[in-house]
């Protein structure tokens, strides 16, 4: 049997640097429950896929909210020429009724579980409409494959874990992995590091410090022992805040950590609280951030603004607050995706005619309490703040200050996330300009 698993297109991305990690891995799975399939892998951020070449006996497509308008129509295209069609991922898992109007069968859940079931029946010619997976240990699960997929790929992504003991409302992962964290063996971990990765790799999980924190140093003193390749991941500010905290940075860094996006959120204790985010921030981030910082680490903080306890003041005071820590900031609009409870509180508010492929951190998706917050105000505000942050001249400011102890490799990888990020908001900007004006002036005075 011949499976195609695709990556959809998503908007604005260009072509990023990093191996989808569901390519390879989900490949893997394929091979380990049917050695005897031919998989293909493609990438549409890379190369369009050419329909009428593809001679396939099933395709797969792992659909992000952002992505469910392309893969719909590509697996509504892929049918009509006969292909059957399995989609799955978050977005499904969120929404598998009209995720079940574009494919012959959908996989709710995680896939290792039942993936197996799914291969066979296919086979066997007789797909069932729905498929649940169910969280499993994550002990010898197969290293992802190599795709040898062609292209301008710089990175891998390893996840070590599964699950988020937090329970922000703006995301699903506790949702979908559950509040207990399943941790992969480090032997194994280390193994696929040390195998797959070239000298930099991404730390797919969604908090790199991890709830076990004996069990994260023991990771990162492991991989320590090997090549000691650079990496890059998210992580909370609460767990750099405790008596281990010290000894968790110094291995993480030796084990070749160089940058952290953490998830600051928003500077207003109202809107954190109603965001459920409070708990993961700790009583003193600001002396966590500095300890990041004495440990040689690029830092990056992640901010949701815009949403309907936020005022118009958020966007300049996310400005102010990156310029005089001398931190990169990777704002993004409030965006209530299905599957988390954030959606179901904003979705009375949502704009009429609003569509997924404007679930891109970039739009205003529903109606504010304050008047003066229209949507149109909101974008524009978001958009003048994207391009002040990453003007060349701020961008080298940061760079300039990081510490000398992580020279030349943080910078380095700084100065690679830095760009790219620039140049994705500002291609975000201009097709905004362009939907409200056809890019003759900025709206609301942006």
């Amino acid at each position: 049997m011949r499976v195609a698993i695709v990556q959809p297109e998503f908007p604005f991305s260009g072509r990023p640097p990093l191996v989808p990690p569901i390519l390879e891995y989900l490949g893997a799975l394929t091979l380990q429950a049917d050695p005897d399939a031919e998989v293909l892998l493609l990438d549409a951020n890379q190369r369009a896929i050419d329909l009428e070449a593809l001679r396939v006996d099933l395709v797969a497509v792992s659909v992000w909210t952002v992505t469910a308008p392309w893969s719909y129509r590509f697996a509504d295209a892929c049918r009509a020429r006969g292909l059957r069609v399995v989609l799955g991922g978050v977005h499904p898992t969120a929404l598998p009724g009209e995720a079940a109007c574009h494919a012959d069968a959908v996989v709710v859940g995680e896939a290792e579980s039942c993936w197996g079931e799914v291969l066979r029946d296919a086979r066997a010619g007789r797909l069932a409409p729905r498929y649940h997976g169910v969280p499993l240990p994550l002990d010898r699960i197969p290293v992802p494959m190599d795709g040898r997929l062609a292209g301008n790929y710089r990175f891998r992504g390893v996840f070590t874990m599964r699950g988020c003991p937090y329970r922000c409302t703006f995301c699903n992962v506790h949702r979908l992995f559950g509040n207990e964290a399943r941790l992969r063996p480090i032997p194994e971990v280390v193994r696929e590091v040390e195998t797959r990765c070239g000298r930099v790799w991404f730390n797919g999980d969604d908090n790199i410090w991890g709830s076990d924190v004996d069990r994260t140093i023991a990771l990162y003193e492991e991989l320590a022992r090997g090549s000691r390749k650079s990496w890059y991941g998210l992580g909370d500010l609460r767990s750099l805040q405790g008596p281990k905290a010290e000894r968790l940075l110094r291995a993480a860094r030796r084990s070749g950590l160089c940058s952290v996006w953490v998830g600051w959120e928003s500077d207003s204790g109202e809107t954190l609280r109603a965001y459920g985010a409070w708990g993961k921030q700790g009583q003193d981030r600001l002396a966590a951030l500095q300890r990041l910082r004495d440990h040689g680490l690029d830092v990056v903080l992640l901010m949701v603004l815009g949403g309907r306890t936020d005022a118009y003041a958020s966007f300049q005071q996310a400005l102010e607050l990156s310029d005089r820590l001398g931190l990169a900031a990777h704002p993004a609009l409030v965006t209530p995706f299905p599957g988390t409870e954030l959606y179901e509180a904003y979705r009375p508010h949502l704009l009429p005619g609003t569509t997924w492929d404007q679930f891109t951190g970039t739009r205003a998706l529903f109606e504010h309490p304050d008047p003066a917050m229209t949507p149109a105000r909101r974008e524009a505000a978001y958009h003048q703040l994207c391009e002040e942050l990453y003007r060349p001249g701020r961008v080298a400011r940061r760079i300039l200050g990081l510490p000398l102890s992580g020279f030349p490799t943080v910078h380095l990888l700084s100065l690679m996330k830095q760009v790219p990020i620039g140049r994705a908001h500002r291609t975000a900007r201009r097709a905004w300009l362009a939907e409200q004006g056809a890019g003759r002036s900025d709206p609301a005075g942006a």
